[in-house]
């Protein structure tokens, strides 16, 4: 990705966070689960590249639109999924320095919300296990039932809780490392700041505010 000059111009009313590939390396984890599901069901299992594509974006519309399953082969897929990755939900690090800058913005009082389409209980218990949810005035993710998991749908999800908190939304920011982040953001009026250390080619980086390739880098734009 080319990174658009760093300059901060506003001071962010809040920020919204993806979880996969922006706080929590989780790729390797969710590949391993997804390559479980695919032998499971006796199928081919995808090139590497194709089973990293899955990452981020909602799993059921991606074994339908990716894989070509029907709605019944797609959530028999993504049970034998949820089934094999709950037991390596917890084993993701936390990129290296990202922990660092939710704390800054928690001690400037900048309020900070998850949006991810992991599954909302999955997230929480992700943010819970590396003390990360200490930041975080809302917690917001995919329904169990994916009636709720388009990015565009989470963010509004995001945005609706940190305003019941009494959260001025008006100048929110998301960090995200896909095009699916910014466009999902986008669709709520929300511009992106993408990171390189995520699954985003440079494709993706389009429609985004900034691109950064550290921690310091994100720090600085979000804090100045």
């Amino acid at each position: 990705m080319t990174s658009p000059t760093l300059t901060p111009t506003r001071t962010w009313s809040a920020v919204l966070f993806d979880l996969d590939g922006t706080i929590v390396d989780s790729a390797t984890d969710i590949m391993a689960s997804l390559e479980h599901a695919f032998t499971e069901l006796g199928l081919p299992v995808p090139a590497d590249d194709v089973l990293r594509s899955y990452v981020g974006p909602p799993l059921l519309d991606s074994l339908r639109m990716t894989a070509g399953f029907t709605d019944a082969e797609a959530w028999r897929a993504l049970g034998v999924y949820r089934d094999h990755y709950g037991e390596r939900l917890l084993a993701s690090p936390v990129f290296p320095g990202v922990a660092g800058v939710l704390a800054r913005l928690h001690a400037a009082g900048v309020p900070i919300a998850l949006a991810t389409s992991k599954p909302e209980s999955m997230a929480r218990a992700v943010l819970e296990h590396n003390d990360l949810t200490q930041y975080f005035t809302v917690i917001a993710g995919a329904s169990e039932d994916e009636e709720r998991s388009t990015k565009a749908d989470v963010v509004a999800h995001a945005l609706r809780g940190l305003q019941v908190a009494g959260v001025d939304t008006e100048n929110s920011v998301m960090v995200g490392d896909r095009g699916y982040d910014t466009l999902g953001a986008l669709a709520n009026g929300v511009p992106t700041i993408l990171v390189e250390w995520g699954y985003g080619s440079p494709a993706e980086a389009g429609d985004a505010l900034a691109v950064v390739h550290s921690a310091d880098q994100l720090r600085n734009l979000l804090l100045g």
